[in-house]
């Protein structure tokens, strides 16, 4: 939730995503393993970000990305990133975590909206 949290804060404000992972972690307590996963993610996430917003347009042809709720956008990019390019978490973990993600923090159609793109891209992670 801290990655997602940091994503959404630079997306959604400019701030620059590895200070407010940062800002976040010191106020979190997590393990030295935990911090790293997290700083992974983010780094990976921010260095990918084209790459995977074209897989997000591909996927998601009638929302342009920049028209994507924040909150979605940002859940697809972390999904996509850990299911694409990452590779350490499973596909179906990584929907399934996405799609909880949206139930918490999205709209009421969030979650439909980003199991059927995850879908696509589980279809494209498989091959």
């Amino acid at each position: 939730m801290l990655v997602l949290q940091a994503l959404y804060e630079a997306d959604a404000v400019g701030h620059d995503a590895q200070l407010a992972l940062n800002r976040l972690l010191d106020e979190a307590g997590l393990s030295e393993e935990n911090v790293g996963f997290a700083r992974d993610l983010v780094q990976g996430v921010v260095s990918h970000k084209s790459e995977i917003d074209k897989h997000v347009g591909n996927f998601a042809p009638a929302w342009p990305v920049s028209q994507i709720p924040v909150i979605d956008r940002n859940i697809l990019r972390l999904a996509i990133f850990e299911i694409l390019i990452d590779n350490r978490t499973p596909v179906k973990v990584g929907i399934n975590e996405a799609i909880e993600l949206a139930k918490a923090f999205g709209s009421d159609s969030s979650p439909k909206f980003i199991n059927g793109v995850l879908g696509s891209v589980s279809a494209l992670a498989s091959r």
